[in-house]
């Protein structure tokens, strides 16, 4: 079913086109693979893994979304992407590809990208209008009807969760610099954020679960933090190679790979790395 999503002006219109939209050439590459293999006819899932693939190879760039001092716009750069920006963006051009082909332009695709990336669906123009966390994320998009967090019903357990990362590391993100002021906002954010209710499916487990995951699925990490507890830390795309292996398509920091990559199984990634707690799976429906 197609998003009945109006192409409305955003607050992107606030901000220079080249800061908020970097990439057109590797856009107009995308947009004419998908209509030479016709990816609009594909269901979401297999639709966005189809865009996710053709990204392959991208190189990781930290701090995409922080592109200016005082404004928060929706943005996309494909010439870089970060874990989040991977996954969002990929979702983003296979929602948009479901509109009539004279749509298919970077408006639309940033469009796309507020329909996502904001609470409720709307960009403000302020940075806290952001959804920054990836349950949050989770949470707000389930509310309205764009996916559905499976975790649960795939055997997942209550996580004794916490969020943080930010405001102790808010001088690494150029809008906290350049506004301390919102910090105690923020942490009201956290909080409210700690105090859901969140479910991650042990890494143990993931083995057992991997043959009900899907192409284009959103894998979730959930990392160790400290004082027994956990928090979102990373996140990617599920997708099954043609042997049938359920592997990790990601953007990989630079300490790895340093691009977007097709890594191993799921559950071989997971156990490569002891910090790592476990997974959340979310289900774009449309």
């Amino acid at each position: 079913m197609a998003i009945p999503f109006p192409i409305a002006d955003t607050h992107a219109a606030s901000l220079p086109f080249s800061t908020v939209f970097q990439g057109r050439e590797k856009f107009d590459r995308l947009a004419a693979e998908a209509s030479r293999r016709n990816w609009a006819s594909l269901p979401i899932g297999t639709r966005t893994m189809a865009v996710g693939l053709a990204m392959v190879g991208t190189p990781y760039k930290s701090y995409t979304l922080e592109i200016d001092d005082h404004i928060e716009a929706p943005s996309v750069n494909l010439n870089g992407l970060d874990c989040w920006t991977f996954f969002e963006a990929a979702l983003a051009f296979a929602r948009m590809i479901e509109s009539p082909g004279a749509a298919w332009t970077p408006e639309t695709m940033l469009r796309f990208i507020e329909l996502d990336r904001y609470r409720g669906g709307k960009c403000t123009g302020e940075y806290l209008s952001r959804l920054h966390y990836l349950e949050d994320w989770a949470a707000d998009n389930q509310r309205r009807g764009l996916v559905a967090d499976l975790t649960r019903e795939l055997g997942g357990v209550r996580a004794n969760h916490v969020a943080q990362e930010m405001t102790i590391g808010w001088r690494g993100y150029r809008y906290l610099r350049n506004n301390p002021s919102l910090i105690p906002a923020l942490k009201k954010h956290e909080d409210r954020i700690t105090a859901m209710p969140c479910y991650y499916i042990p890494k143990s487990r993931v083995p057992a679960i991997e043959s009900k995951l899907r192409d284009g699925d959103i894998i979730g990490i959930w990392s160790h933090s400290g004082g027994g507890r956990i928090g979102t830390s990373h996140v990617g795309l599920a997708w099954r190679d043609p042997s049938g292996t359920l592997r990790f398509v990601h953007a990989s920091s630079p300490r790895n790979f340093g691009r977007v990559v097709t890594d191993q199984r799921l559950s071989g990634y997971l156990n490569e790395f002891s910090s790592h707690a476990g997974i959340m799976v979310v289900r774009p429906l449309r």
